[in-house]
């Protein structure tokens, strides 16, 4: 296997318990669950061989092989994503040239942020994530979900040649301004899927969890932490609404984009 797709799913959250389980309802009016409908979402991308569900929990697991996914167990002591898609590597046996670890809350992931991903590793990227600049409206959501003390989605700052400076959950650059629908906003959504080495997944387990990445709740922020490159792939929406869930608020958000767009 060159490349493969794990699904991290945990059933226990300080924000949304049980959120892989949460139904989502299409525009035919079927309702699939979240893990599903992320599952669903890997399975689009072209040129990858297999796509597994990691998970410690049973309810999870079964829901996932209902529909068909592999499913693979991984550590309760797995802290975050990233550990847990590194476990599932090591429990499956496997040394794919690329992992890519595709969050279980963005089932509004399009197929080409990932394959841009892969790519960029295969061009030299030891971890690579995308990124995707705000829209007026996508800004003022953020600027209102941190007023309403709700954390939305996480802000990318990077440097000239598109490495990493930093991901937060705060909006950033903070410009303390509305923008017309006309204007470009300097900031950046940082899309919650990330593609490694498989050097790169062990190094970033050598080094153990940091500071930042707790303060944060942002397991990217390790690799920042200990000098390791993240390299930001800009991509572009395509007239797709790209939205994660976060927060119970966030299942009519995307649940008008699957009937916006047909989604089955």
């Amino acid at each position: 296997m060159e490349h493969v797709i794990v699904i991290p799913a945990r059933y226990a959250s300080s924000r949304y318990p049980g959120k892989p389980l949460v139904g989502l309802r299409g525009a035919s009016g079927t309702t699939r669950t979240l893990i599903e409908r992320s599952w669903r979402a890997a399975c689009d991308v072209a040129g990858v061989d297999a796509v597994f569900v990691a998970t410690d929990d049973d309810r999870i697991a079964q829901a996932a092989e209902s529909f068909g996914a592999q499913v693979v167990m991984t550590s309760v002591d797995c802290a975050n994503g990233t550990e847990r898609c590194a476990d599932a590597v090591a429990r499956l046996g496997i040394a794919p040239k690329v992992v890519v670890n595709l969050q279980g809350d963005a089932p509004l992931t399009p197929a080409w942020f990932v394959s841009s991903l892969i790519d960029a590793v295969k061009a030299g990227a030891q971890m690579a994530t995308p990124v995707l600049r705000l829209t007026p409206e996508t800004h003022a959501r953020f600027m209102e979900d941190r007023r309403a003390g709700r954390v939305g989605g996480t802000t990318a700052v990077m440097d000239a040649r598109g490495n990493a400076l930093y991901f937060s959950k705060e909006v950033l650059p903070f410009t303390g301004r509305i923008y017309d629908a006309d204007e470009q906003v300097p900031a950046f959504h940082h899309v919650g899927v990330y593609a490694y080495t498989p050097d790169a997944l062990a190094t970033y387990m050598a080094a153990g969890p940091c500071t930042l990445e707790d303060l944060e709740g942002l397991e990217q922020l390790r690799f920042l932490y200990n000098g390791l490159p993240v390299t930001c792939v800009e991509v572009e929406a395509q007239g797709r609404e790209f939205w994660e869930l976060n927060n119970p608020e966030d299942v009519a958000r995307i649940e008008a984009v699957l009937q916006r767009e047909g989604w089955e």
